[in-house]
């Protein structure tokens, strides 16, 4: 049974030149200057066709660096202008979901530390209700796969069609090469 019979296909969609598909940038963008020159180099590279940057981070401590916030996301549309790059970044909440569409963003995605709770969900489904835009969803931490399917289907209930699922593995206790094993 298929779950999402109305998602698109991501060839209809997005522009892929030729395999690997990558999505490349600063985990955490911190100056417009970091952004742009990164940005530049990423773009002379056919394979990566969209551009990511992280300006609101869900830190543990308060004292921890918590992004740029919304200045960032002029940085992404000077990214955009100047290098034909989609842009995409992580949303936590309805007010990230709104500044990010208003200054253009290709894709959002739906970070792992959202993605479990299903109040966060439904409210960012909720302001995306008849948007057209791609939204990209992270697997929880720990390995639920209702979880994940449960914020799929959220955003897929108020009109979302662009989905990607991003499997970016699982954090556990024990140590393993990766920072979260992929458990493919």
């Amino acid at each position: 049974m298929n779950v999402f019979p109305d998602i698109l296909p991501m060839s209809s969609w997005l522009p892929v030149v030729s395999p690997p598909f990558v999505i490349a940038g600063p985990c955490s963008a911190e100056s417009e200057e970091q952004v742009l020159s990164t940005a530049r180099e990423l773009a002379k590279i056919p394979q990566v066709r969209v551009f990511r940057a992280g300006l609101w981070k869900p830190r543990t401590r308060p004292s921890s660096f918590e992004g740029v916030g919304k200045r960032g996301l002029q940085w992404l549309a000077k990214v955009k202008a100047e290098t034909g790059l989609l842009t995409t970044v992580e949303v936590a909440n309805p007010r990230h979901v709104e500044e990010a569409l208003s200054h253009g963003i290709d894709i959002l995605w739906i970070g792992a530390r959202t993605v479990v709770n299903p109040f966060s969900i439904q409210e960012i489904s909720e302001v995306l209700q008849g948007v057209d835009i791609a939204v990209m969803v992270k697997n929880p931490l720990n390995p639920d796969i209702k979880i994940w399917i449960g914020a799929l289907e959220r955003l897929n209930q108020a009109g979302i069609r662009k989905l990607i699922a991003v499997h970016r593995g699982f954090s556990f206790f024990a140590h393993t090469p990766y920072r979260n094993s992929p458990m493919w």
